[in-house]
């Protein structure tokens, strides 16, 4: 697995979504406002620069492996899509200081990609399936700068690995479930949707149903670290200076949070 690393504090891990890469989280992981942490980003295997694995780990595999390499460490995780339902699996085998889901899978609703990928067969999907999604992800890019970072990043993605992932995704979105780990955590968790574009109503109704603290940035969609990277970096680091220390201090100098559980910024 790829792993770079850069800056210097408290420890965020940062975890990418189905197909994509950890560049696709540069920008955010060097915003002034998280200036305060070192950031560790990773390439999961079949990604990015990182191996393909010949027998692709399914989540749960992959998230014992992640929790295994992070060992006592306590660093925050951060995920996106995928990577946000990783963080909160590997936050049920390892202590963390806090979780960050950012427009992660809840809900069949949310199965915008993996559906697509989940329709083909596996020979199918490395045949021509993959080809025929980054064509269609190339045209959407023309205007919409998101999809045009997700297409350079599916060039990269092993086709094996990408359909073995999505299949997980569609399989734990549809139960509903997945919310429930999230509100079962020990450390502190935080959920950050794109309104109107992310995460579906349905969604958004378990997490209140279930009372998860989560936040909306709008107007944004499923990348919404992208497209509202102020916005989001902020109410980040507003949750993490929350955080208490080792020492009982907060992690960072800002002020303590007096957020509601729930709100959207505008």
């Amino acid at each position: 697995m790829m792993v770079r690393r850069f800056g210097a504090g408290p420890e965020i891990v940062w975890i990418h979504g189905l197909g994509e890469q950890s560049q696709s989280i540069d920008a955010l992981a060097a915003h002034p406002a998280l200036a305060g942490f070192s950031h560790t980003l990773v390439d999961l295997p079949g990604y990015g620069r990182s191996p393909w694995p010949e027998h692709p780990d399914d989540l749960e595999q992959l998230a014992a492996r992640l929790a295994t390499w992070i060992g006592d460490r306590r660093p925050v995780v951060i995920g996106h899509s995928m990577g946000g339902v990783l963080a909160t699996l590997i936050a049920e085998r390892v202590a963390v200081r806090a979780v960050v889901e950012i427009d992660a899978n809840l809900s069949r609703g949310d199965c915008t990609f993996s559906a697509k990928v989940a329709a083909y067969t596996l020979d199918g999907f490395v045949a021509y399936g993959l080809s025929a999604m980054r064509a269609t992800v190339y045209e959407d890019g023309r205007t919409n700068l998101p999809l045009r970072g997700y297409h350079a990043a599916m060039t990269l993605a092993s086709p094996r690995v990408f359909h073995r992932h999505a299949l997980d995704l569609v399989a734990m979105s549809e139960p509903e479930t997945l919310v429930l780990r999230l509100a079962a955590l020990r450390p502190p968790a935080l959920f950050v949707a794109g309104v109107p574009g992310g995460i579906c109503e349905r969604s958004r109704e378990l997490l209140d149903h279930h009372g998860v603290r989560w936040v909306g940035v709008e107007p944004a969609g499923h990348w919404v670290h992208l497209d509202q990277p102020d916005r989001f970096a902020a109410e980040v680091a507003g949750f993490l200076g929350e955080l208490p220390a080792r020492g009982g201090r907060p992690a960072t100098r800002s002020a303590p949070s007096r957020r509601p559980p729930r709100r959207t910024t505008r």
